[in-house]
């Protein structure tokens, strides 16, 4: 389904963007070049890069690792098995890369499009730090857009023997007044992002799913909280997303860390250290809590207390060379993921459960859900709200395929701005300000889940790198499904009367529904903006 594909920060147009700084490029031309980094390995200036983590460092068994041999019996009881557990609430989410991260004893590679600069992130560089120090092999891609890797703190993790940094698609000149003019002069490659989101330990487990690495997608408690879904994973699967992961690592526009002047600061470094140090000082309590409940997820894993469903896996990834292809070729592209979810959509005889952050299905993707329900396949969609998106852009195409999927028979929800999440409320001390949903996650027929990064949209589908994981076990589907309707509770019903929308549904507290003619919990100041991006193609959302 090529057409049934956002996310970039903080907006998705990033061609409306430039264009509004198009007056600097005039300015800014004579000073291209003044201060440049390499943005690929075959640039000259690396000619001497030799990387920390060498082949041999992954030449191991995972099977035979502490964390396989835990989950030793059901690994072994057949071939290309593998281990599923849900992660659905932020901080379990967390927690277990932490725990993992403190049980690995070879290796941990990290594959992030953002990697923010506040607490959650920090204390993570720590826990990859401590396992450097133990002699586990780190290594860590990050986007350089995404990231921000001129101020982003985990490049310092370079200067540790056994971290190795990289960023991938690198901007070429860091001065901020020419970032944008560089967009026009390589848009191409710029408008791309390395989308893909991997923590794998050990290479036996894989962490994956719609979760970069920032507070808002870990801490209940920040004003504007993700709503996301990731998966553990154990066995076969990881080693498909191991070798992806190398084909990226290995990739030319993955470039090492010292390239950007932050990365080599001792000072830095040094600066890092100290707040680390007085966190500890003045947190020793939290701290110790902290350890508690790390070593708690410690001791469930080990004592075979992880709630795995087991089944066969498959995960599929794009290449790393489809940010270089040209606007035409990516236009055109129709690679492993996109095949992957026609073919699972043809074989679909039942029911899907969409979960999709942004939804715009393209007219090929509405043509082929509209026949699904003609046939007998009913199709849930759950997606953000006008109120709860962080990118109105998407939503303004999303809108006019919603009526028509209401129209054709789907059960259609949008995520309210205000929902009290579900998935976080046994953690949580006081409700988000402010709700995304971020998953990108369908279930076909009850049996077969698909998780990971690709979010059902134009930029998924020809313009960012993405990964996904499908997984065949109707008990985990069965899981992921009872997910996705729990947050139907905490979103909008939308229905038709005619041509007339209607959003029906019940917040906390309601002792009946509230029934709205017109996008609720949105200001006209929204909805304006919402009509104005309907002239922006939809292939630029």
């Amino acid at each position: 389904m090529t057409d049934l594909a956002c996310e970039t920060r903080p907006s998705r147009y990033n061609v409306v963007m430039a264009l509004s700084n198009f007056s600097w490029l005039l300015l800014a031309l004579p000073f291209v070049g003044c201060t440049t980094i390499p943005t690929s390995l075959r640039d000259k200036r690396l000619a001497n890069y030799n990387p920390k983590i060498i082949a041999t460092d992954a030449e191991y068994d995972p099977m035979q690792t502490p964390i396989a041999k835990q989950y030793k019996t059901e690994l072994t009881q057949g071939e290309k098995v593998s281990g599923a557990t849900l992660i659905e609430d932020g901080l379990s989410a967390f927690v277990i890369r932490a725990a993992f991260a403190r049980m690995a004893t070879k290796t941990i590679d990290i594959q992030t499009y953002i990697y923010s600069n506040d607490l959650s992130s920090r204390i993570l560089i720590g826990e990859l730090k401590n396992a450097a120090d133990r002699g586990v092999k780190v290594r860590v891609l990050i986007d350089d857009y995404g990231t921000n890797s001129n101020i982003a703190d985990v490049i310092l993790l370079n200067q540790h023997p056994n971290i190795e940094v990289k960023i991938f698609n690198a901007v070429k000149n860091r001065s901020r007044i020419l970032y944008y003019p560089q967009i026009l002069m390589d848009f191409n490659r710029l408008n791309s992002r390395m989308h893909n989101k991997l923590f794998i330990v050990d290479n036996v487990a894989l962490i994956t799913g719609g979760r970069n690495v920032g507070s808002n997608y870990f801490m209940p408690e920040t004003s504007a909280n993700f709503s996301d879904t990731d998966v553990l994973f154990l066995g076969e699967i990881t080693r498909g997303a191991a070798d992806s992961f190398n084909k990226y690592w290995t990739h030319h526009l993955a470039v090492p860390a010292y390239v950007i002047p932050k990365a080599k600061s001792r000072r830095a470094m040094k600066k890092l250290e100290q707040k680390f140090a007085e966190l500890e000082r003045r947190s020793a309590e939290n701290i110790r809590w902290y350890n508690k409940i790390i070593s708690l997820a410690i001791y469930e894993f080990k004592n075979g207390l992880f709630d795995f469903c087991w089944g066969r896996g498959r995960f599929i990834a794009d290449p790393p060379g489809k940010v270089e292809m040209s606007m035409e070729r990516k236009e055109k592209y129709r690679g492993e993921i996109i095949l992957a979810l026609n073919r699972l959509w043809r074989e679909t005889k039942n029911n899907v459960y969409v979960s999709a952050a942004y939804f715009v299905p393209g007219r090929g993707g509405m043509d082929l859900m509209r026949n699904e329900e003609k046939s007998g396949v009913h199709i849930t969609v759950v997606t953000n709200s006008l109120s709860s998106t962080n990118a109105p852009t998407a939503f303004g195409k999303w809108e006019k395929y919603r009526d028509e999927l209401v129209d054709a028979g789907a059960d259609v929800y949008e995520f309210m701005m205000s929902a009290e999440n579900l998935r976080n409320q046994r953690h949580e001390r006081k409700k988000p300000h402010f709700s995304v949903m971020h998953s990108k996650t369908i279930v076909f027929d009850n049996k077969v889940s698909w998780i990971g990064s690709f979010n059902l949209d134009p930029r998924s589908a020809y313009y960012n790198t993405e990964n996904v994981a499908i997984f065949e076990s109707p008990e985990f589907a069965e899981r992921v499904r009872d997910m996705i309707l729990r947050d139907t509770q905490t979103s909008w019903h939308v229905t038709r009367d005619g041509k007339k929308t209607i959003w029906t549904g019940r917040r906390s507290g309601d002792k009946k529904p509230r029934t709205y003619t017109r996008d609720p919990d949105t200001t006209i100041f929204r909805r304006i903006f919402k009509k104005m991006t309907k002239i922006i193609p939809e292939k630029f959302v």
